[in-house]
């Protein structure tokens, strides 16, 4: 019997020169020398898909070592990055051409030099992707994580990606112990919904088919935005999974609390995902109510599930063709609450925002050290500054 394939998100470094204002990972790093190693890498399963994430996954320099050992056991590779890096990402993508790179771009220049914290972010990160075109990358584009300060310039950031032949990946605020936070909200939700609605008529009326369900992906983003149910189960744990820098296989990346079924640097990949650990995290998988909806877990969702975004997809193309468009008020939750027949306030109380809340970070007793006499930004800008001395 042939073995099952699963969908993985390596977290191959909590390291970031980013200082986003949605994310405080970058205050909270790993230890260059706790981070996974190619020995723990050659121990994963087979997968479909792979995400390589972090932190800032072009800080390791042996990420090309790591590619080379992921693509043995996975079929399809995307690097999430902010970019920065521009010569590691150029190199890179000339020795694995086939690999994704998703460039996170937070809006037009000034927003999102703002919200990344990164000087000259835009206009850096852009370079790199249009090298990348040129090269003659496929799999290229960016992902923008929507909230109040960015969300006009959605649909501006989707025509420069639709113009340059690139995917458009969106998110929205998430608090959990990987964001290291716990006050991330939506305050004007209806204005950022309608910048989604407008984004969807844009992804309907194209002649292809995949942006039709990236359409159905950004609905349920505005659904996410209400505090709402996920519009499909969550099948994290079960056929997809998450990996920190330390070896701890999680869930996701998503819960408010590092939840771990076991450590692939002491276990096999066997023993950690048959083990009565990891059927306690399903069954606190199955009982999450936190209702994210964010690409790593939908993804998979909507293949697995493939009827319902089809059913979606159907009846909104079916309206284009009668001169219907999308509309938010489609949506039940926003129709309430335009009509005052729920508060902000009970809207809120929907979301994982916890203003009160200690926001967990996840990281190992030897990582949590170093930060008695210095800050994350501090030990992260030292560590570029030798490795750019020693290049």
């Amino acid at each position: 019997m042939a073995e099952k394939k699963l969908n993985g998100t390596i977290i191959v470094t909590y390291r970031c020169n980013a200082r986003c204002s949605m994310c405080s990972r970058y205050k909270a790093p790993s230890k260059p020398e706790e981070e996974i190693t190619i020995d723990t890498i050659k121990k994963l399963p087979l997968m479909y898909f792979t995400n390589i994430t972090g932190g800032e996954p072009f800080i390791r320099k042996d990420l090309k070592d790591i590619v080379k050992e992921l693509y043995k056991k996975s079929d399809r590779i995307v690097i999430s990055t902010n970019g920065f890096f521009t010569d590691r990402i150029i190199a890179l993508a000339k020795e694995f051409p086939q690999i994704g790179i998703r460039i996170s771009i937070e809006g037009l220049e000034q927003t999102n030099n703002e919200i990344r914290g990164l000087h000259d972010g835009f206009n850096r990160g852009y370079a790199t992707l249009k090298e990348l075109v040129k090269m003659g990358m496929k799999d290229v584009g960016f992902g923008m994580t929507v909230q109040d300060k960015n969300a006009p310039d959605l649909l501006p950031l989707y025509e420069i990606s639709n113009k340059m032949g690139m995917e458009f990946a969106t998110a929205s605020l998430h608090n959990s112990f990987y964001f290291v936070e716990a006050g991330n909200i939506i305050h004007d939700r209806a204005m950022v919904a309608q910048n989604f609605e407008a984004l969807i008529n844009r992804l309907l009326e194209s002649k292809s088919p995949k942006k039709w369900y990236r359409a159905y992906f950004n609905h349920g983003l505005i659904n996410y935005i209400y505090g709402q149910k996920r519009l499909l189960p969550c099948d994290m744990s079960f056929d997809t999974f998450f990996i920190d820098p330390y070896g701890d296989v999680m869930p996701c990346n998503g819960t408010k609390d590092k939840e771990v079924m076991g450590n692939l640097n002491t276990q096999s990949w066997d023993e950690i995902w048959n083990s009565p650990q990891a059927e306690t995290v399903r069954q606190k998988v199955r009982r999450c109510d936190r209702n994210c909806w964010m690409i790593g877990s939908v993804s998979p969702a909507m293949h697995k599930y493939i009827w319902k975004p089809t059913w979606w997809v159907l009846r909104h193309k079916l309206k284009f063709w009668t001169k219907k468009k999308y509309s938010i008020y489609e949506n039940q939750i926003v129709r309430e609450y335009r009509d005052g027949r729920i508060s902000t306030e009970e809207l809120d109380a929907c979301s994982t925002c916890d203003k009160h809340a200690a926001a967990n970070d996840g990281l190992s007793d030897a990582s949590k050290a170093q930060l008695k006499d210095r800050t994350g930004e501090e030990i992260v800008d030292a560590d570029i500054a030798r490795q750019i001395e020693k290049s």
